[in-house]
């Protein structure tokens, strides 16, 4: 645990420029799939969304703090915050494409994309600030730690231009550039895979040989956390009884997570000024990224390949 919080990832203005334009032009990508009407039809039968809403930004930070807790003395403090910042992250650019290849609910996995960005600005800071406290507190750890204090403004401008800003611009091109949107989707939403994995390897491309000696132990932790979150929404969606195409969506909803968000967070921001090396947050977010599109795929392609759609 050492030696994964002992990683440092430093990076240049350039190389932090390069990483915010490429998440905010991921972004910009998913809302290209947001029609306004969307939201109308949606909301006739609001059920779904409010349960998405719920596993989202209330279960699944919870209940990340919860498995955190759990997993002291076999995971450091940082790769605890680390999980907890992933949960605290709205959903994932790919999510709409994965339930589309589940043949889950579309509108419903674009309305629930759009909500938790947009509700992102504030409850990412405030989710991240309440069960990271919680959590330092619970693990016996405040000691070793210096307290967690969360530069809201500072967090706020960086969620905003990151994903504020593309998202409505995404909105207008779709709503009076249709042929342009419609051109540019599907491009976009496999090309913000092959992004990420540069993120990430632009991020640590320094400390490769520290990332692949305890991926290892980094992949147990995240499937089980990723497990967590794909179970969140299925169980709550079998629970209400919602149709089977909405419990799919989500399914993939929960578990496929903004985790590149999470990098320009710590990156940056001031977020962890006066913190010790935070390797294990930084890994345990980067590897998110990749784990959830494997996992994402899976699931997916058992969604597709399942007859039921009741």
């Amino acid at each position: 645990m050492n030696t994964i919080d002992s990683i440092q990832v430093t990076l240049n203005a350039g190389g932090m420029n390069t990483i915010n334009i490429v998440l905010a032009f991921v972004m910009y990508g998913v809302a290209l799939g947001i029609k306004p009407h969307i939201f109308v039809e949606v909301f006739k039968k609001p059920k779904s969304v409010l349960l998405g809403i719920l596993c989202q930004l209330v279960l699944l930070p919870a209940l990340t703090c919860l498995l955190a807790i759990l997993l002291t003395g076999w995971i450091s403090p940082m790769m605890g915050l680390g999980m907890i910042l992933v949960a605290a992250c709205p959903g994932g650019n790919i999510s709409n494409f994965m339930s589309s290849l589940a043949k889950a609910n579309v509108e419903l996995s674009v309305s629930l994309t759009a909500i938790s960005t947009a509700l992102a600005v504030l409850l990412t800071p405030f989710n991240f600030w309440c069960w990271g406290s919680i959590y330092l507190h619970s693990a016996a750890v405040s000691a070793e730690i210096p307290t967690l204090v969360i530069p809201l403004w500072d967090v706020f401008k960086t969620i905003f231009i990151l994903l504020g800003i593309p998202l409505g611009l995404g909105i207008l091109t779709n709503q009076y550039l249709p042929k342009v949107a419609n051109a540019l989707k599907k491009p976009l939403q496999w090309l913000s895979i092959v992004i990420f994995i540069a993120m990430v390897v632009l991020s640590f491309g320094s400390n490769l040989d520290a990332f692949l000696k305890c991926i290892k132990y980094i992949f147990i932790v995240v499937l089980i956390h990723n497990f967590l979150a794909l179970s969140i929404g299925f169980g709550v969606g079998t629970i209400a009884k919602v149709p089977f195409r909405d419990r799919r969506t989500l399914t993939i909803e929960t578990g496929i997570q903004n985790s590149g968000l999470g990098l320009a967070l710590m990156l940056g921001t001031s977020l962890f000024a006066g913190f010790p090396p935070h390797g294990g947050m930084l890994v345990i977010t980067a590897w998110w990224g990749i784990w959830h599109i494997i996992s994402g795929l899976t699931v997916a392609t058992i969604f597709n390949l399942s007859k039921r759609d009741a």
